[in-house]
């Protein structure tokens, strides 16, 4: 067993040991044969940086700033549902963790604490939308999140549907008792379909198919725009033609994502698509990188491809699930080291320089 972590990979092998087969599974799976889920780490594995020597720089700082606030590196922790799964304190765990690290917390609509709570915690928030059936709940959600200071709205623009988990299926996954997205107005029946498991059934997914608006249109990112004066991200994007359009509809942002593998299992690694999708967006729009970022060489290179920063994913729970609150600070901080490392190493002297290098 490892005692002491030293990379991220580390905190997988001890969330594996800390948490049951079926959490496991809705933890790191993918969707169908999980093709995509691969994907990611292959291309990203597959890009090398050409770096640069005898710079004299000194003093490299990996602090950035995301829509005029202040990082301590160009990451932010993904939306991610439910992270009581893992840990009792849920996200109030991980927005502590985040408040330490000096880097934002994307809370997810289907978080298992209310975003007030998460927001008293006094880490920086964004809020990330799943857009419902339910129009004034929705409403709802966004005045709620302004409210508790979150500085932009996300919004998921690839699940018009939760895709087929084959893990989940095999499990007939469904929520234990005591977690719940507590951001949603109670429904005794919506509580009872994610909490009734079956065999080769999700209940999350069944779930989420009674909840969520399935015809999600650009239509309605323009009638966000009227909803809010928060910057406007969207997550979620592979082809340069929505990336444009995103901009196009009142968009800030745009996140270069397959959802972590977990949605179209014939989407490209995501890496795949982000330099085809910065050099068509207008440099008003900033490009965001999501989708199997693991070590500080990975930030540098989706940044080397013009991302402005990246979004954490599993890693995140898999601290979490290790050793709660001090997991997901120790992640955050190999993360960081690894980064200035990789920037040094590359003659970089701040997180933007990488844009400078040559990508192999």
């Amino acid at each position: 067993m490892i005692s002491t972590p030293v990379n991220l990979a580390d905190y997988s092998e001890l969330a594996r040991l800390a948490l049951c087969d079926s959490i496991w599974d809705f933890l790191c799976g993918g969707s169908g044969e999980e093709i995509a889920l691969r994907a990611n780490r292959t291309a990203l594995d597959r890009i090398s940086l050409l770096p640069r020597v005898l710079t004299g720089l000194t003093g490299h700082s990996t602090a950035c700033t995301w829509f005029t606030h202040a990082s301590a590196m160009p990451v932010a922790i993904a939306p991610m549902a439910y992270h009581k799964l893992f840990n009792p304190q849920g996200e109030l765990a991980t927005a502590r963790a985040a408040k330490v690290s000096g880097v934002p917390l994307i809370v997810s609509t289907l978080s298992s604490v209310s975003i007030e709570d998460i927001a008293a915690v006094g880490a920086d928030l964004w809020f990330q939308l799943y857009w419902l059936k339910d129009q004034a709940q929705v409403r709802s959600l966004i005045k709620r999140a302004e409210d508790a200071g979150c500085k932009s709205i996300m919004v998921t623009a690839d699940v018009p549907l939760m895709a087929r988990r084959n893990r989940d299926l095999r499990n007939g996954f469904a929520l234990p008792a005591d977690v719940h997205a507590a951001n949603l107005t109670p429904s005794a029946h919506l509580h009872a379909v994610s909490h009734t498991g079956s065999a080769a059934t999700s209940a999350v997914e069944r779930h989420t198919r009674e909840a969520f608006l399935a015809g999600l249109s650009w239509r309605h990112i323009e009638q966000l725009r009227g909803m809010t004066t928060l910057p406007i991200i969207v997550k979620g994007v592979m082809d340069p033609r929505d990336a444009r359009q995103a901009f196009e509809s009142g968009a800030d942002c745009v996140v270069v994502s397959n959802h972590g593998g977990r949605q179209f299992d014939a989407a490209p690694g995501a890496l795949e698509s982000l330099a085809n999708i910065v050099e068509v967006t207008p440099n008003e729009c900033s490009v965001l990188f999501d989708s199997g970022v693991r070590t500080g060489s990975d930030v540098l290179k989706a940044m080397a491809l013009g991302a402005d920063g990246v979004l954490l994913g599993r890693p995140v729970l898999w601290g979490l699930a290790a050793q709660g609150q001090p997991g997901v600070e120790q992640v955050l901080a190999l993360l960081k080291d690894e980064l200035l490392d990789a920037m040094v190493l590359a003659g970089c002297h701040s997180p933007a320089d990488a844009k400078a290098l040559v990508v192999g």
